[in-house]
């Protein structure tokens, strides 16, 4: 395992679940994450953008691994996730074309941090 840098974004994060057919949201801020399947809309977005009537389950906090990542590279994020299963922290994660985010809840940020730490892994706040 390669130890890698995360930081911790600013603010709490929302997973929303919303109809597959559903207009696209207008969003704000500086992160956000929009998926469209044939079951489902996802969107990850600041707990006070998500669309009303929406399923959503909030509380997370988002950790950026610091990318880029080379495509050829493999286990970047199932090292990060590992110590995080082994500590009992559940996960939401998203990647992007240079890296990749992990969500964890709000009320296991510190586990999770002390976990990434413990295994190696650099943890920066915002």
């Amino acid at each position: 395992m390669t130890p890698q840098t995360l930081s911790l974004l600013p603010g709490r994060y929302a997973v929303v679940q919303l109809p597959p057919d559903a207009p696209l949201p207008t969003l704000a801020g500086a992160f956000w994450s929009l998926t469209r399947t044939p079951d489902e809309l996802s969107l990850v977005c600041a707990e006070d953008q998500v669309p009303p009537g929406a399923t959503a389950a909030d509380g997370w906090v988002a950790l950026k691994l610091h990318g880029p990542f080379p495509f050829h590279l493999t286990g970047i994020l199932a090292g990060v996730l590992g110590p995080l299963r082994d500590a009992g922290v559940g996960i939401f994660a998203l990647s992007t074309f240079d890296t990749d985010y992990v969500l964890v809840k709000q009320a296991q940020q510190a586990g999770a941090t002390a976990a990434l730490r413990a295994a190696g892994h650099t943890v920066l706040d915002c």
